[in-house]
């Protein structure tokens, strides 16, 4: 498995154990990527197309054109007005555009595409490109339903092709760092995971501002709404999708699934839960739409619980926690901690109180004897600390893409890995609108309860 990062400095502070003493260092990460296109030979330039130029569209074509050796050849959307975009992007007014992706597809001069678009079309492209012959990277999450997901691994298998499914989190050089934590026992057994991640605002609502031309006349609104029951125009649907199960997979498709793959990355696991029991609700964006705002779930990986929790009413920084028997591993968006446990009593055990006092003294005698360290030599447990960059790590998650079309060496997050982190997803969404626990069946691809 390859792992793209950015020159980064981390400054490590070593954990000691009880009387240890470390040396703090300074690790440098390796640039994954250079800027200086010119050292791209004209044979090894990757030219792709991009279908949908949307609010994640547009960032993914603004980065992977400032990435040595790759250029975008042509641009796709269904609204007119991103035609213009994608073109004000690369600076040519040249750049042919179109409402069809089919025709990216048919492009003989085109080596890849990149897919930004609704859930619920994921499917149709990704295996569409991959039959055509094109490498592809699909926005998270993979799927929009689990059998999308178990047809779009089946096709990857099938054609051969290269997909990368853009959770940037598992390109990240910060939880790369803390999977070597996890790699080196740093963590013992491992005992629970939790993460949360929260927002208060409209704008992290999905209350997106349709554009204001927009019209029947400027968007393909029959085609954008694809198989879903067909409705009138609406230009607040088109904008704010992820509201609405028929396009989207709401707050778990959006923000859930970065949790989950960050932290299936950290732990080198790549299966679905074996269990989910969701709870939460319409308690803050009463707005029609039919996805819950706010989303909490208790995964089983094994026997391992992973909670995850989700809310667009209150802001709440992005963190997780990986408890394990030989400590407690935070990681927030710039920092990695690991807090040393030693896992034995460090004092008598108060279940002593309840002795007589002739055996409580003679208890706390003899306990005091066996584990009193000698004056002047007393144990202290220092944390471990790491840090870095944001973690949102797009750019590099991109160049492993463009690397592995290149070399045709592995990606970091293949379909198969993408398909197990919206699993997560489809289980969380599932318990709650069955309101009660849910399992995924292997056997039958299908979720039960």
């Amino acid at each position: 498995m390859a792992h793209p990062y950015s020159r980064r400095d981390f400054l490590g502070f070593s954990a000691i154990a009880a009387g240890a003493t470390f040396t703090p260092k300074t690790q440098f990460l390796d640039s994954a990527y250079d800027t200086s296109s010119d050292r791209t030979a004209p044979s090894d330039r990757v030219r792709f197309g991009i279908v949908g130029v949307g609010m994640q569209g547009n960032s993914l074509l603004a980065n992977s054109i400032q990435l040595p050796g790759v250029e975008c050849a042509a641009a796709c959307d269904l609204y007119d007005g991103r035609h213009s975009l994608a073109r004000e992007i690369v600076n040519s007014t040249d750049l042919p555009v179109t409402r069809r992706y089919q025709d990216l597809l048919q492009n003989k001069d085109i080596d890849c595409i990149i897919a930004a678009v609704p859930d619920h079309w994921h499917k149709q492209i990704v295996i569409d490109a991959m039959s055509a012959g094109k490498d592809i990277y699909c926005e998270k999450p993979m799927s929009h339903t689990p059998s999308d997901g178990v047809e779009m691994v089946a096709a990857e298998k099938r054609t051969g092709r290269i997909v990368q499914i853009g959770s940037q989190r598992v390109s990240s050089a910060l939880l790369t760092k803390a999977r070597e934590l996890v790699e080196q026992g740093t963590l013992g057994d491992l005992m629970m995971v939790e993460a949360v991640l929260g927002r208060n605002d409209p704008n992290g609502a999905w209350e997106y501002p349709p554009p204001p031309d927009l019209s029947s006349e400027t968007l393909d609104w029959d085609s954008w709404q694809g198989n879903v029951p067909k409705r009138a125009f609406d230009p607040y649907i088109f904008a704010r999708w992820r509201c609405w199960k028929e396009y989207g997979t709401g707050v778990a498709g959006d923000l859930l699934v970065h949790l989950i793959s960050g932290m299936l990355y950290v732990l080198g696991i790549n299966r679905p839960p074996t269990r989910a029991m969701s709870a939460g609700g319409i308690l803050r964006w009463n707005d029609g739409r039919n996805m819950p705002d706010v989303h909490d779930t208790i995964f089983e990986y094994g026997k391992v619980p992973a909670v995850m929790r989700l809310n667009l009413g209150t802001e709440i920084p992005e963190n997780y926690r990986f408890m394990g028997s030989k400590g407690l591993m935070e990681i927030t968006a710039q920092q990695i901690t690991f807090t040393p446990q030693s896992g034995k009593d460090e004092s008598p055990s108060w279940y002593a109180n309840s002795f007589p006092r002739s055996l409580r003294d003679a208890y706390f005698q003899k306990w005091h004897e066996e584990h009193d360290p000698p004056l002047g030599h007393e144990p202290v447990t220092q944390a471990t600390m790491v840090r870095g960059v944001n973690y949102n790590e797009l750019k590099p998650h991109l160049w492993n893409f463009f690397q592995a079309v290149r070399t045709r060496q592995p990606v970091v997050e293949n379909a198969s890995f993408g398909h197990n982190a919206a699993l997560a997803c489809h289980l969380a969404n599932e318990s709650y609108f069955r309101k009660t626990a849910v399992y995924w069946d292997e056997r039958a691809n299908s979720i039960s309860s």
